[in-house]
């Protein structure tokens, strides 16, 4: 998926700790005397806290940033800063199994990427960092199972759109409880809006971000949640990026207001982003960015139980149509040529019993128009129906394929159909687009349902909608996929018990999803 680093890439990989193989097994704690002749950082170095993310089953991506005042550039001074890791089989270290020392730049932001190898398959493990004496939090995380294991089974839960104004992290602290082995987010970590007088927390800043510092700013603020930091040192996570880490709608090099921002502009701010984006997320060098240019999509197998195939529907997209007929334009792409034939080749070739795609835009059809004619999303695969109505092709070809979506701020659970224009094609998949974290803040129910339930008959294909805030739980077994949609009473406090809206299935051999 990624050509060959370049000489000045590389020394930067292994400097910072991004890259180690199996030598860093053998690499011991700093000495005393190393560790005192380095100057001593500011208190609370580790305020961002932990994370680990991309499980293989001998590897694992731990990670934590230093900035002593997260929300100012990061407060840390200006030169590199060795840290310690430490990887173990229990919670108080006492069965080291890893430790190395990363080192961490100030043009990454003081950010450490320890991508630890050597590691037993589908083992917990539990990490930490120490930089200037002082220790981080502790976290938890797990490998994928041996890439032969045929049985057992999976806990993902999937995430999406937690914007910092609207409301709380409230969903996480339930997430916490259920224990998942697995967090997917896919999308709007962030929102490059503008700060707002009226909102129930304030971005930071003046305004929407446009440089390093002001991301990474944004990335600041939103990681001291403590539901979002707890859920992060809980287990590993799988991201992807959408639009609103970058700008609202944008395609490729294309900015939602090209108007507004000329084209020098957009890649300065697309560069800008995605290093921040690197620097605050538990992923592999694979990611990290070229200029205006990052290796998201990827994919990654848990066993023979399932492959989870991770897209990335914003860097090769042609720009969005602006009516039907652009819609239906068979040169319109969301993927680009490589990502499609990478995506259809591992589909194809997976040994794997569950075939997940996370895309970050709904890929079943929604028909606003109540009646007789259609009226589409076009930032969604609506906007993109060649494609989409092929992919839907070869899905009938592939065991067991389940969608993973996010964006749309709502639950909507659909079955997949071969062609959305017959009601009576083919079921070919099942697609879940998880509602938001936080994004909408909390939705009147009595509202959506009188704008939303008219459209049913128009889209036969939806097994259940809601406008809830939350999350989706997914038990994964050999038999079949059980889904739980979890929604908390308010996301306007801190705190709020949640509870079950809906359970569904998808039963292995026979697509689409159903109530339960």
């Amino acid at each position: 998926m990624t050509g060959a680093f370049s000489r000045d890439r590389r020394r930067f990989l292994t400097a910072s700790g991004a890259v180690l193989g199996a030598a860093a097994a053998t690499q011991l704690w700093l000495p005393a005397a190393a560790r005192a002749a380095e100057p001593p950082l500011p208190e609370g170095v580790f305020a961002l806290g932990v994370a680990s993310g991309d499980p293989l089953p001998d590897a694992v991506v731990i990670w934590t940033r230093l900035a002593p005042d997260p929300l100012a550039g990061g407060g840390m001074p200006d030169r590199a800063v060795s840290v310690e890791w430490e990887v173990a089989e229990d919670a108080r270290f006492r069965k080291p199994v890893r430790r190395g020392v990363a080192r961490a730049l100030p043009a990454y932001g003081h950010s450490v990427h320890v991508d630890v190898r050597g590691l037993r398959p589908g083992r917990a493990y539990w990490y930490r960092f120490r930089a200037s004496g002082r220790l981080s939090p502790v976290g938890r995380t797990r490998t994928a199972p041996h890439p032969h294991s045929r049985g057992g089974s999976l806990r993902v839960a999937l995430a999406s759109c937690q914007n910092w104004q609207n409301g709380y992290f409230t969903p996480y602290a339930d997430m916490l409880g259920q224990d998942p082995d697995v967090v997917l987010f896919v999308g709007d970590y962030i929102y490059e809006s503008a700060p707002s007088a009226t909102a129930v927390r304030r971005h930071e800043g003046t305004g929407e971000p446009y440089s390093l510092v002001e991301y990474r700013n944004r990335y600041a603020q939103y990681r001291t949640d403590p539901h979002l930091a707890a859920m992060h040192a809980a287990a590993p996570w799988v991201v992807t990026f959408d639009d609103h880490e970058v700008d609202n709608d944008f395609a490729g090099e294309i900015p939602q207001d090209p108007a507004k921002q000329t084209h020098d502009a957009f890649v300065a701010r697309l560069t800008a982003a995605y290093q921040a984006y690197y620097e605050h997320m538990p992923v592999r060098a694979t990611a990290v960015p070229d200029g205006p240019h990052i290796q998201m999509y990827r994919r990654l197998d848990f066993g023979r139980l399932l492959r989870l195939n991770v897209l990335d529907t914003r860097q090769f997209r042609s720009d969005q149509a602006t009516g039907q007929a652009g819609a239906e334009d068979p040169s319109m792409t969301m993927l680009g040529a490589a990502q499609k034939e990478w995506l259809l080749d591992g589909l194809h070739r997976s040994p794997a019993r569950w075939n997940l795609i996370a895309s970050q835009i709904m890929m079943a059809e929604t028909d606003l128009q109540v009646g007789p004619g259609k009226l589409w999303y076009y930032d969604a695969w609506d906007g993109y129906q060649a494609e989409r109505n092929a992919l839907m092709g070869e899905f009938a070809r592939v065991r067991n394929p389940v969608v993973l979506t996010g964006d749309r701020h709502l639950t909507m659970v659909s079955d997949l159909k071969a062609d959305f224009a017959d009601p009576d094609s083919d079921v070919v998949g099942a697609e879940f687009v998880g509602t938001s974290v936080s994004s909408g803040g909390d939705q009147d129910q009595t509202a959506f349902h009188t704008e939303w339930d008219p459209r049913m008959p128009d889209n036969p294909h939806w097994k259940f909608i809601d406008a809830h805030r939350g999350y989706h739980l997914f038990d994964i077994g050999r038999d079949g996929v059980d889904a739980t949609v979890r929604a908390p009473g308010t996301v306007l406090q801190p705190d709020s018990a949640s509870s079950t809206l809906a359970r569904l299935r998808v039963d292995a051999g026979k697509p689409g999803v159903r109530l339960v």
